[in-house]
């Protein structure tokens, strides 16, 4: 009877064992490569001893997590992009969070109302304008950049890429589907080349002297700023900070969202709200010059002196529903043709 008992009990004590241990891991789904959140994964572990997994994924997220369903390895899908993370949540991919830690880092309108998804840091969709051939004064609204004065004078990468989409979706929520296709054709004609490349491209476009323009967002002007090649395409160019007529400088999140299916849930929560606390918001924002969104944080000394702005004040899940019509309105134009 004895060495029953002490059987039950061992293999118990082994499983209990092994439980422990399977659940000191989070598991992420990343749209950012690993070495970009490694500063912050890094702080998580050293910070609670919880090993922290990053599968990068260039796209077909939505795709991956449906076709391994409840067998998913993944805890938590860290993306950039409100639409990205709309499409997770649209798919009954997430779960709620609830968490007072969460509500008190992150402002109401950067997370679901239903926990659903969190923002962690913004980035805004700026001008990149040639220091030498460009007033910054000549720039000073989104709708300007549809003004025929800049007709072959404009760069940037695919109207349909999902920050341009963003972009067209609060042209949309400003001036309706008829006012953001006008101004969607008035970019198209006042492209200097057919759209391609990311948003570097467009900068090292302007040091050359094919554009005097580009549409990009902020933090790649950091990146390019790190790149001993790119930093001189980085400095022939202006950060100047549109804003559309009746509202403020369009903004889009980097976020994150615990899958439905997540093996280690209480560490993926752990995970989450330590991505939301000041400490980790100011890695992050340093580390990828984005602007954090907990109170009392801030951005990077070298971010801050682009300048101020006033972030719109346009709920980014109405930006998410406009986002069928902003893609069928850049196809209509045959913006990237």
């Amino acid at each position: 009877m004895f060495m029953r008992a002490a059987t039950a009990l061992a293999t118990t004590l082994i499983a209990t064992t092994a439980t422990t241990a399977m659940a000191q891991e989070v598991n992420v789904y990343s749209y950012r490569q690993p070495y970009l959140i490694k500063p912050l994964t890094d702080a998580f572990t050293e910070k609670t001893g919880i090993d922290v997994n990053v599968a990068f994924l260039d796209k077909g997220m939505v795709e991956r997590l449906k076709a391994e369903g409840d067998r998913s390895p993944a805890d938590v899908v860290l993306t950039v992009d409100i639409s990205r993370l709309d499409a997770v949540v649209e798919a009954g991919l997430t779960q709620p969070v609830e968490s007072e830690v969460v509500e008190q880092n992150v402002p109401a309108k950067y997370r679901d109302p239903e926990g659903r998804w969190i923002g962690l840091t913004t980035r805004a969709r700026i001008v990149y304008a040639s220091k030498d051939r460009v007033d910054p004064s000549e720039i000073t609204t989104y709708e300007d950049l549809a003004d025929p004065k800049w007709e072959g004078r404009l760069c940037t990468r695919s109207g349909t890429h999902a920050y341009n989409v963003a972009l067209t979706s609060a042209v949309i929520e400003h001036h309706g589907e008829e006012g953001a296709k006008t101004w969607l054709q008035g970019i198209k004609d006042n492209l200097a080349r057919k759209p391609q490349g990311n948003d570097r491209a467009q900068v090292k476009a302007i040091w050359a002297g094919e554009c005097d323009i580009a549409i990009g967002n902020t933090y790649y002007m950091g990146k390019m700023l790190e790149d001993e090649e790119q930093r001189e395409w980085a400095e022939s160019v202006n950060v100047l900070f549109p804003h559309f007529e009746n509202g403020g400088t369009h903004v889009n999140i980097s976020g994150v969202a615990m899958t439905k299916a997540a093996p280690h849930p209480e560490d993926a929560l752990k995970f989450i709200e330590f991505l939301t606390s000041p400490e980790a918001q100011e890695i992050y924002a340093h580390a990828n010059y984005e602007y954090p969104v907990a109170p009392g944080t801030e951005a990077d000394e070298l971010v801050q002196g682009w300048g101020d702005f006033t972030a719109d004040d346009v709920n980014l899940m109405t930006l998410a529903g406009h986002r069928p019509a902003a893609l069928r309105i850049t196809e209509e134009v045959d913006f990237d043709g």
